[in-house]
């Protein structure tokens, strides 16, 4: 009894560790984000905010473009994330419950295009941008991040697919459903804690995407938070508070849209579905 105790206390107590070490990074830039730019400088660090004040959190939101950046970082994540599930759930489900000829090259060519460089792509994918005329334009991001959200979704939900039962489509078959209908209504809620799991994911990867925007965007009413927050530095005194304060806010709508969705996020739906 006394090992099992110890070994409890100990694993919690590593646990704890584990966290504290998580979360001091987001401390600090809490904790900066609150400080004057005098005691931000000072040679002693200080943990808690000795004149606490908000003009940095002021500054950011009325003397710099972040909301707006905040609001075109929005609309380019939401629509990429949304149209990578549209194009990327048929394509999953198609490798990972169809049989036909050359579904591995397909599979694995899916992976290749995941792990190709995106630094591979600045230059082509500009390119393409200028040429269709989308350059400067929140667009010409939309046009861009697909080409990392797609392969990244579509990997992610096959094998959240393929662990669905076949049973349950088979069954559904003998019911007179097709197979667009079983797609849909039957498997998509199935695998909707995948689903939604992956669609965060995907929305993260382009909410915070800075090198692609930094190359195809220049023109302040177009720019990401990514790149107003960037614009903040110049010279040799950087605006901590600014900086951090713009991270601490870029971080509240991942935070609320995971509260929304960590209710989906559970396992378990297809458990007595067929009764054997």
């Amino acid at each position: 009894m006394k090992t099992k105790k110890s070994v409890a206390i100990l694993s919690r107590l590593f646990i704890a560790l584990c966290l504290v070490i998580s979360l001091a990074p987001i401390y600090w830039m809490l904790n900066t984000s609150f400080k004057g730019q005098t005691e931000i400088y000072s040679r002693i660090p200080t943990l808690f905010p000795q004149d606490f004040t908000m003009e940095s959190y002021q500054t950011l939101i009325t003397g710099t473009a972040f909301l707006n950046g905040l609001k075109n970082s929005l609309l380019v994540a939401a629509v990429v994330s949304a149209f990578s599930l549209l194009v990327a759930y048929p394509a999953a489900y198609t490798l990972a419950r169809i049989r036909f000829r050359g579904r591995q090259i397909f599979s694995r060519a899916i992976l290749f295009t995941y792990l190709l460089p995106t630094s591979a792509l600045y230059i082509p994918l500009y390119i393409f941008v200028a040429r269709v005329g989308l350059t400067d334009n929140i667009l010409g991001l939309m046009l861009i991040y697909p080409t990392f959200t797609l392969p990244y979704v579509s990997w992610i939900l096959i094998p959240h697919i393929a662990s669905i039962p076949k049973d349950i489509e088979e069954a559904a078959t003998v019911d007179g459903c097709s197979r667009l209908r079983i797609m849909y209504q039957i498997i998509f809620p199935l695998a909707l804690p995948g689903i939604i799991s992956t669609t965060i994911f995907a929305f993260a990867m382009c909410w915070g995407e800075y090198l692609y925007a930094l190359v195809n965007v220049t023109k302040t009413s177009m720019q990401t938070f990514p790149l107003v927050i960037a614009g903040l530095i110049f010279g040799d005194m950087y605006p901590w508070g600014q900086l951090m304060a713009g991270a601490i806010l870029a971080c509240v709508p991942i935070l609320i849209i995971y509260m929304f969705a960590s209710g989906s996020l559970t396992g378990g739906a297809t458990e007595g579905g067929v009764k054997m």
